[in-house]
């Protein structure tokens, strides 16, 4: 089955890990802890854009444990430190999009340039190999790019893709798609949606709209409603999904291009601030670079252990 490749991730985060996390582990190497080790874990997070509120966050609950469990050797803290990352990662609400039902309809969101329509056909292909049956909507027509570029990108995965022409109606594009999903007996739907605020034209709005025309056809649609943040923007990814957040209803995050970055702490901010789950990152350029988010094997590919 098409999943979490421990290899490639590894190999994806290999620039935050040599620039960043490889000092952290130096950091870890040896010694007794004091308050130098904290204050320098405290740079060396912010530097990889984990921000410094959640390095902090980070870095209070690592010592209260430290203290707790009576550690004093900083090799055996940096499991401690490993652990509190992973569970920072965790505890958010399953993914929706595995619950079987006739149709299952997935919103995607993002700005521009963030690799939201790359990702739209990725993440075909990876539930193609999962065995369902997709079809992609091209609802972003305020591009023709986007809808040529969704359309070539579902002929490389195999997915037929429902467009209208440059400047039609969003809502209608949604609403042939759903239409399309059910007649050819597809039970997944993925919609691309505008990335810009567009002259006459609110976004936010236009996004409730493609919501509410989609729920009318299929029930609690959309099932999820995925943000896609460009990795290598760090924090502006952040201030990208807090003013997504405010707007939109966001049930989790696909954080693309962390293979061309040193700054994948970004991910560990994006968890925290949001409290919506990273369900998806991406790697590569390939179909295959956008794996399912394993907060374990990220952690782990971070200190490469």
């Amino acid at each position: 089955m098409f999943g979490f490749n421990r290899n490639k991730i590894k190999e994806g985060l290999s620039r935050t890990r040599n620039s960043v996390f490889g000092q952290i582990t130096t950091l870890f190497g040896g010694g007794d802890i004091d308050d130098e080790l904290w204050e320098d874990l405290e740079a060396l997070l912010i530097q990889a854009d984990v921000g410094a509120e959640t390095a902090m966050e980070l870095i209070e609950t690592v010592r209260k444990r430290v203290e707790r469990e009576g550690i004093y050797r900083a090799a055996d803290a940096k499991s401690v430190l490993k652990e509190e990352m992973q569970r920072m990662l965790d505890g958010y609400a399953p993914s929706k999009i595995e619950e079987r039902r006739m149709l299952t309809v997935i919103l995607v969101v993002g700005v521009n340039g963030s690799g939201k329509t790359t990702t739209i056909a990725k993440l075909a292909h990876y539930y193609q190999s999962q065995g369902r049956r997709v079809i992609l909507g091209a609802a972003d027509t305020f591009r023709a790019a986007a809808i040529d570029q969704l359309k070539i990108w579902g002929e490389r995965a195999g997915v037929t893709v429902i467009a209208h022409q440059e400047n039609a109606d969003p809502g209608a594009v949604v609403f042939d798609s759903l239409k399309s999903a059910l007649a050819r007996k597809a039970d997944m739907v993925i919609i691309d949606t505008a990335g810009r605020l567009h002259t006459k034209f609110n976004l936010m709005k236009e996004l409730e709209k493609l919501k509410s025309i989609a729920r009318k056809q299929v029930h609690a649609a959309p099932h999820e409603t995925l943000l896609v943040l460009d990795g290598t923007t760090g924090q502006n990814a952040l201030s990208q999904a807090k003013h997504f957040k405010k707007s939109v209803e966001i049930t989790g995050v696909v954080v693309t291009k962390l293979d061309g970055t040193a700054k994948g702490g970004v991910v560990l901010a994006i968890g925290k601030t949001l409290e919506v789950p990273v369900r998806f990152i991406g790697v590569g350029e390939g179909l295959d670079d956008l794996m399912p988010f394993d907060s374990k094997a990220f952690v782990d590919a971070l200190f490469d252990d």
